[in-house]
C-alpha cells in the first residue's frame, strides 16, 4: 500500500470515476492509474469500485467505507507535514482562504494588509466562490479557511464558529419616497421594485423570509451577487437596493441614501470554517484572529482536538 494508490483512490471517487482527468490531475497516466487501483483492490481482497468493462462507474458497499478511510489517512499524512513544517519553524507556506465577494470585498481588505505585513513569506491566495463551493472546497483540502454567512455552520464536515453578526440596510436615491418615511415597513418597502443579492447569498434568505412572514410578494426586478451592482442601479432608480451594511460607504455612495432595515431584517451572521481534523498551521490561526479577534487559537484548537476525541470514542 502507498500513497500513490490512496491518491489514485481518492481522485477517481472526486472526477467522477473519470479516469483520464484522474491522471491528469496526479500527472500520471491512465493506465498508471488503473494499475494503482487494481493493486490496492488486491492487496485489501475487496473489489472498492463498481466497473462496466473498463470503466468506472461507482463505489461497492465496501468501496464507501475505503473512501472514508483513505480521506483520512490523506488529510494524516498532510497533518504530518503541516506540523513538521510548523515545529521545524519554517515561517513559509500558502494559505488558501475561500470567500464569498462581499466578505473578500469590505470585510477582509484591512486583515490581508495585516497578515501580509506580518507573515510576508506566506503566499496567501483569496478564493472567491459562492458558499456551497467554499464547503467543497473545504472538504477537499482545497482551501484551509473558509468565511461565508451560508452553509458553513450546517456542514457536519466543518467545524464553524461564529465571527461576527451583521445587518441588511435599504439604499435609494435621494429623492426616494422611502427617504420621507421615519421607519419604513415590509409593506412600505414591497411596494416598490427591489433589487438585491441572488438567492444563496449574503443573507438573502434572512430577506426572504421576512416577506413571506409577512404575507408578502415583493417584485424582484434585478439580483446580484456584487452590492457595487445593486448600488449603481438603485442610483439609477430601478429599485430600492438591499445591500449588506458594511457594502454602504457613506463616502463613497454619495449619490445613494442608507436606511437602516435591522426592523425589517433579522439579523445574520458570518461564520469561519475549517475541514474537521486538519492541522492549522500557527499563520491559520493568526489569519483567523485577525478576522475574529474572539477566536483566540486556543480556542480553536480547542475545537477541533474534541471533535477529535468524538471520533476516536466512536
Amino acid at each position: 500500500m502507498n500513497f500513490q494508490q490512496l491518491r489514485s483512490i481518492r481522485e477517481a471517487v472526486r472526477r467522477q470515476f473519470n479516469l483520464t482527468e484522474v491522471a491528469n490531475a496526479l500527472y500520471t497516466s491512465q493506465p498508471g492509474v488503473s494499475r494503482q487501483i487494481r493493486e490496492l483492490e488486491e492487496e485489501l481482497g475487496v473489489e472498492i469500485f463498481e466497473r462496466y468493462g473498463k470503466r468506472l462507474t461507482g463505489l461497492t458497499e465496501p468501496g464507501r467505507e475505503i473512501v472514508r478511510i483513505v480521506e483520512r489517512l490523506l488529510l494524516e499524512a498532510e497533518n504530518l507535514r503541516q506540523a513538521g513544517d510548523e515545529y521545524a519553524g519554517r515561517h513559509t507556506g500558502r494559505l488558501t482562504v475561500a470567500t464569498t465577494h462581499t466578505q473578500a470585498r469590505y470585510a477582509l481588505p484591512r486583515v490581508v494588509q495585516a497578515f501580509r505585513r506580518e507573515y510576508p513569506h506566506v503566499t496567501l491566495a483569496l478564493q472567491e466562490a459562492s458558499p456551497t463551493h467554499i464547503v467543497e472546497l473545504l472538504l477537499t483540502g482545497q482551501a484551509d479557511i473558509g468565511i461565508a454567512t451560508e452553509a458553513l455552520a450546517t456542514e457536519a464536515g466543518l467545524t464553524s464558529f461564529e465571527a461576527y453578526s451583521w445587518q441588511h440596510v435599504l439604499v435609494v436615491s435621494p429623492d426616494h419616497p422611502l427617504t420621507r418615511l421615519p421607519e419604513p415597513t415590509l409593506e412600505d418597502v414591497a411596494g416598490f421594485q427591489l433589487i438585491t443579492y441572488d438567492a444563496g447569498f449574503t443573507g438573502r434568505r434572512k430577506i426572504d423570509s421576512a416577506f413571506a412572514e409577512a404575507g408578502l410578494q415583493p417584485e424582484i426586478v434585478l439580483t446580484a451577487l456584487d452590492a457595487d451592482v445593486i448600488k449603481t442601479y438603485a442610483e439609477l432608480d430601478l429599485g430600492v437596493g438591499i445591500i449588506a451594511s458594511m457594502a454602504y460607504d457613506e463616502r463613497k455612495d454619495s449619490g445613494l441614501v442608507r436606511i437602516s432595515a435591522d426592523h425589517l431584517f433579522a439579523p445574520n451572521t458570518t461564520s469561519v470554517a475549517v475541514r474537521r481534523g486538519a492541522y492549522l498551521r500557527g499563520y491559520a490561526h493568526a489569519f483567523i484572529n485577525m478576522f475574529a479577534p474572539h477566536l483566540s487559537r486556543d480556542t480553536v484548537s480547542s475545537a477541533l482536538s474534541e471533535h477529535d476525541r468524538q471520533v476516536l470514542a466512536a
